[in-house]
Formats: C-alpha cells, sequence, structure tokens
C-alpha cells in the first residue's frame, strides 16, 4: 500500500456554506472594533481584511463551525482562525458592560427589579484532576456555572465569569456581590429557590425574593402556592434570556479551552 499527499486530479476542494443571521451594522462594528485595534498596536496587514474576519467569527460561534472548515472554506490555515477569533472575542469582551453600571442602565430606563438565575455550560469531560470540580452533581455531567442578570422582559442584560461547574447559585452571587449592587442601584430581584437564604432582611426591605419551600413537616398553605405560581409566572422570562445565550450553538457544548469561557460568554453581545 503506497502513501501519497498528492490529491486525485479530478477532485476540488468542496465548501458548504451557512446562513448568518447578519446586518451590515453589525459586520461595520466589528470591523471597526478590528481596525482600532490593529492600528493601536501599530499592525498594518492580516492575510484577510477586518470584514471577513468579523463573518468568518460570528460563523465560528453562531453555528460552532468547525475551524478546519472554516480555514480551508477562506484559504487559511486553521491556527489563523483559532488567532482571529481569540482576537475579536477577547476584543469585544473588554466591552462588556460591569454590574454596576449595568443595573444603573436598568434603573434609568424606569425599571423596578431584575431576574437571576444561573445555568451550566457543557464542556467536554477531562480525567485530569484539576477538572473533577467542573463535575456538577446536579445536571450529572462536565460543565461550567455562569450566573445571568435579565430585565423583566428576559433581555440579557449581564453574566458573570465562568465558575466550576459545581458551583451553587448562592455562592456565585455571594462572590459577586449582587446583593450589594441591587442595594445599591435600587432594584429588585425575582429568584428561584436556590438563592434562598441570600438576603435574610425579610421584615425590613428584602431585595431578592424567592418562593416558599415545603418541608417534610411543613405543608405549603394555598396562598404560598399562589405566590410561587405568581413569582414562577414573572420569572418566567429569564428563560428567554439563557435561550438566546444559546442559541450560539458555542455554548451549547463549550469544545475550546475552558480559560476563554469566560470571554466566549459575550456571544451574545455579536448581536
Amino acid at each position: 500500500m503506497t502513501k501519497t499527499k498528492k490529491r486525485a486530479e479530478d477532485t476540488c476542494p468542496i465548501v458548504y456554506q451557512c446562513r448568518l443571521p447578519l446586518s451590515t451594522h453589525t459586520v461595520n462594528h466589528l470591523a471597526d472594533l478590528l481596525r482600532r485595534h490593529l492600528k493601536a498596536i501599530r499592525s498594518r496587514w492580516r492575510i484577510l481584511p477586518p470584514g471577513r474576519i468579523a463573518v468568518i467569527v460570528r460563523a465560528v460561534l453562531r453555528h460552532d463551525q468547525r475551524l478546519a472548515d472554516m480555514a480551508g472554506g477562506n484559504n487559511v490555515s486553521e491556527s489563523t482562525i483559532r488567532r482571529r477569533r481569540d482576537e475579536l472575542i477577547g476584543l469585544r469582551a473588554a466591552q462588556a458592560p460591569r454590574l454596576d453600571r449595568a443595573l444603573k442602565k436598568v434603573t434609568k430606563k424606569g425599571g423596578e427589579v431584575v431576574l437571576i438565575d444561573g445555568t451550566l455550560i457543557p464542556t467536554q469531560r477531562r480525567t485530569e484532576r484539576a477538572n473533577r470540580r467542573n463535575y456538577s452533581g446536579k445536571h450529572r455531567r462536565h460543565g461550567l456555572h455562569f450566573l445571568a442578570l435579565t430585565d423583566e422582559k428576559g433581555r440579557l442584560i449581564w453574566i458573570s465569569a465562568a465558575r466550576p461547574g459545581r458551583t451553587h447559585d448562592i455562592t456565585a452571587a455571594r462572590h459577586d456581590h449582587i446583593l450589594a449592587h441591587l442595594r445599591a442601584a435600587g432594584l429588585g430581584a425575582l429568584a428561584d429557590l436556590g438563592f434562598r437564604g441570600l438576603d435574610n432582611d425579610v421584615r425590613r426591605h428584602p431585595v431578592i425574593v424567592t418562593g416558599f419551600a415545603a418541608t417534610r413537616d411543613h405543608k405549603l398553605t394555598p396562598g404560598q402556592k399562589e405566590a410561587n405560581r405568581v413569582l414562577a409566572v414573572r420569572r418566567a422570562p429569564v428563560e428567554h434570556g439563557f435561550a438566546h445565550l444559546k442559541n450560539w450553538w458555542t455554548l451549547n457544548k463549550l469544545r475550546m479551552d475552558p480559560a476563554r469561557a469566560t470571554p466566549a460568554s459575550c456571544a451574545p453581545c455579536l448581536s
């Protein structure tokens, strides 16, 4: 058996296309962002123009296109696509709003409450001991934990940094000082029972509103059940924000380095 790297005479590279919900404004914004970065670092040349790089990176994030496939369709190497992806993600992540500024923006628009919840973005299973903390016993899979805030209509306004999958929602909220930021902005938050105990100021002015939990010795009254139902209806739009987040297929199962998960979570801001 003879091995050869020569291509048959009648064959040619096959390139497939994907449809992107892409506007001219989005492409121009990302291209201008990259041009300013190239000017700042005094880099005069890229093998691909900024506009093409913006489209490629969006395709990689939106449809989870494999780097080798995008490289073959654009006559560049896989490492080139990887570098351009990480470069543009880093630039866009640097523009992500801080928590306090995001909440103040909601207040200026007349908002009174936000919706808070946590989610797990699955990752590939790794066998290293350091990766054991990424295993979520609740979801029974490896992943990274993210905490997100949306407005009352489910629009994503802020997302936290990536944390190990075993992190509990209330632990992540305490680490990000969610309660203090909400008090400073004069906002309340609707949350599920995973945040029960985060705000113990239930008599004076509670900020985090959760439902009632039933125990073995204490059954819920009809009034408490009705309060839980009303709260569930008000909290439903937060799932719309997570749906928008995971419409970016690269976040359905993260195949890149988990260390880059935090800037990659800013992908919805590219729309």
